[in-house]
């Protein structure tokens, strides 16, 4: 088991897509799992990548912009040391490690999703989160951290599940999720953040 360095070059060139939101149907099923690590995988990959930073995301998984596949890309902090250190990669099928018992700590700071965007909301997760996947060539990869980072890992392997964080919130906080899109809906429109990128 290989461990990325802390920050990864993402691979580059890609096109900004759409977002796809909640509610579509490969948003809320078991994605395919990656068993082709090829230029068809870097390229849907690059375009992940070019579609996280049009958005200002920090992880984007590949049904986020429609693509029935296990695989995510992020660029985030992990804070497990107390200080911001930046972590990227990509991890095709990815599983995740969580602590139990004594060793498992709760983090109930705001959570957000871009497949939902304009709305947050407390998501209690685990503060420290570990992941083991595979990267573009198919070589197995670890990424572990807290934090920003945990919160990130966690999210985005659900996506590769089929879960969304609306899934772990009460109805209450569902609720006031829907209300902060609602609110939000006009600032991304159905083709966000492609307008916004060809703009800049």
């Amino acid at each position: 088991m290989t461990e990325q360095a802390p920050f990864s070059v993402l691979p580059e060139g890609g096109t900004v897509h759409a977002i796809t939101r909640w509610g579509q149907p490969v948003m809320h099923r078991m994605q395919e799992p990656v068993t082709q690590f090829d230029d068809d995988l870097r390229s849907l990959v690059a375009d992940m990548v070019a579609t996280m930073y049009a958005a200002d995301g920090v992880g984007l998984a590949a049904c986020q912009i429609g693509v029935d596949r296990s695989v995510f890309v992020f660029d985030c902090t992990d804070d497990s040391e107390g200080v911001g250190t930046r972590v990227s990669g990509v991890v095709c099928n990815p599983a995740v490690y969580l602590r139990v018992g004594k060793e498992r700590s709760l983090d109930e700071s705001d959570e957000g999703c871009l497949s939902f965007p304009g709305a947050f909301v407390p998501c209690a997760r685990p503060d420290y989160a570990e992941v083991h996947g595979q990267d573009l060539d198919g070589a197995e990869v670890r990424y572990a951290g807290g934090g920003l980072l945990a919160r990130c890992l966690q999210h985005e392997t659900d996506h590769c599940q089929g879960t969304v964080f609306g899934d772990r919130v009460n109805r209450r906080a569902y609720k006031k999720l829907v209300k902060q899109q609602e609110a939000a809906a006009a600032d991304f429109p159905p083709d966000w953040p492609v307008e916004r990128a060809s703009s800049h």
